[in-house]
């Protein structure tokens, strides 16, 4: 298949069969880390990681992947660059053009990954943006699919803010690949309508099922998986807390969840995670409001640490997909 010069803004540009192929590329190349194969197959080629908002692990998994094909990379922070700021984003993207292979965009607008895309002449790949994180998803999937040996009918319980840009992609993900997704949230966070639409479009194609529900008992029973993620996105008021905590504080992923889903279950997240009182995060939410809420008392906010720290949490190889998915996208998208 020929990707090159295709940017990744959202998995909504691509087939199952697409996907597909980027879930085996990625475990090829994981299996050629794994034992020491080279595949420097980029030799030469230089990419930007430009990133409006901090992160280790995509940083990290975009470096050491573009490192390991043989490329060279420019990390581009928050405050080294004029983008959006005496720089248009459309200008930014074409003077980057004539200098890189590949973009990488970590940001806050969906809309401006689209402007890179539309007028960088390079591949652009979606490190974030406020709608959809493609690359997480593909990690996500092969990790779920190295544990059951398949995707398809996999019953993928999403617990927590299902309105969010990880939230969006394990929906479309789901869509594509045919499992059977439930966002257990409440209302006011349940995914876009139109978003839905798509993706039950897409889901007759492949069998996919999905549900939005507030029932813990109907929703996790017979589950695979239970994924969540932090209450608060990074950029979001801090004033927010305390209505997402109002919301929110019920769909906590502890024992008590993972016991309803059954013994098979397995516990995702797309970290950083909030399960304890080592973050200064964990510490503030803990003596704002853990009186109210006792299970925000010591720290543990999304998920408790017992299911985090749990056999059953496969959140550290979920972390080191990502370096092998991302490496899969850039290896497919820019090699001729």
């Amino acid at each position: 298949m020929n990707y090159h010069d295709k940017s990744l803004l959202t998995w909504l540009d691509y087939t199952e069969k697409d996907f597909s192929y980027f879930l085996d590329l990625s475990a090829k190349l994981k299996d050629e880390k794994r034992k020491g194969i080279p595949h420097r197959k980029l030799e030469g080629k230089n990419i930007a990681l430009l990133f409006q908002k901090d992160s280790t692990r995509t940083r990290s998994a975009f470096e050491v992947a573009a490192f390991d094909l043989g490329m060279n990379v420019t990390y581009i922070g928050s405050s080294g660059s004029q983008m959006g700021i005496k720089e248009s984003i459309k200008d930014t993207a074409r003077v980057l053009g004539r200098m890189y292979d590949g973009i990488e965009f970590r940001g806050y607008r969906h809309e401006d990954a689209k402007l890179l895309a539309e007028h960088a002449g390079v591949p652009v790949w979606n490190g974030l943006t406020d709608k959809f994180h493609p690359t997480q998803v593909l990690a996500d999937f092969l990790t779920i699919r190295e544990h059951f040996g398949k995707l398809k009918g996999i019953k993928l319980v999403y617990a927590g803010d299902a309105h969010n840009n990880v939230a969006n992609s394990l929906l479309v993900g789901s869509a594509l690949m045919g499992l059977h997704f439930v966002a257990l949230a409440p209302h006011d966070l349940w995914p876009d309508g139109e978003l839905t639409e798509t993706c039950r479009a897409i889901a007759k194609k492949s069998g996919a099922t999905i549900e939005y529900m507030e029932d813990h008992d109907k929703g996790l029973s017979d589950a695979d998986v239970i994924y969540t993620d932090v209450w608060v996105s990074m950029g979001e008021p801090k004033d927010i807390w305390a209505k997402r905590i109002e919301l929110l504080h019920k769909y906590q992923v502890n024992q008590a969840m993972m016991e309803k889903a059954g013994k098979k279950a397995i516990f995702l997240h797309c970290l950083p995670s909030f399960h304890g009182l080592d973050t200064d995060i964990g510490r503030q939410v803990a003596e704002q409001f853990g009186k109210q809420y006792p299970m925000l008392a010591h720290g543990e906010l999304e998920v408790s640490d017992e299911v985090f720290e749990s056999t059953r949490s496969l959140v550290f190889d979920q972390a080191e997909n990502r370096m092998h998915t991302i490496k899969a996208i850039m290896l497919a998208t820019l090699s001729d």
